[in-house]
């Protein structure tokens, strides 16, 4: 039997030298602060639901995963889209830093029955929106970052001493 010694070696992945960036702190939550201005933020979610045909409702959360305040109108649990608005920038917050891309500004899964896209509203702030299948993404990615910018301009308004 003979050995054939032509085998090409693949190169095995060496560990990294350089440590991962520290994690940021998390900003104070927003959810439950009876001072936020609940009308006004009504309005921009409904407004968006309107525009959008095909989008089932929104959820503004707290980046720690907590719900601040919802128009949904399907069966969905709002607290538990809150949490996964803030495992999705989560992630797409990790991949920025890895890849040195900047802060998470919006991502979006796509399921076989619809969508989820999660936009950074503010620091402690984030807007999801689900919709079905038939959604116009391109159309929601080009209105839900206004939406969310003026969300962000009513939440830097009101003080946040919890």
């Amino acid at each position: 039997m003979t050995v054939d010694k032509t085998e090409t070696i693949l190169p095995r992945r060496s560990a990294r030298a350089a440590t991962p960036p520290a994690a940021r702190p998390l900003p104070p939550s927003l959810a439950g602060d009876r001072s936020l201005p609940y009308p006004a933020i009504s309005r921009e979610l409904a407004e968006l639901r309107h525009e959008i045909p095909g989008v089932h409702g929104c959820v503004l959360g707290g980046v720690d995963g907590l719900l601040i305040t919802h128009n949904l109108q399907n069966e969905v649990d709002p607290n538990d889209l809150a949490a996964l608005a803030a495992t999705t920038f989560g992630l797409g917050r990790q991949v920025g830093m890895r890849l040195g891309q900047g802060d998470f500004q919006q991502s979006t899964v796509r399921n076989k029955g619809g969508y989820l896209s999660v936009y950074a509203v503010s620091e402690q702030a984030l807007l999801a929106v689900i919709g079905t299948d038939t959604v116009n993404v391109a159309r929601l990615h080009l209105h839900a970052p206004g939406v969310a910018g003026r969300i962000a301009a009513l939440l830097t308004r009101v003080p946040t001493d919890a």
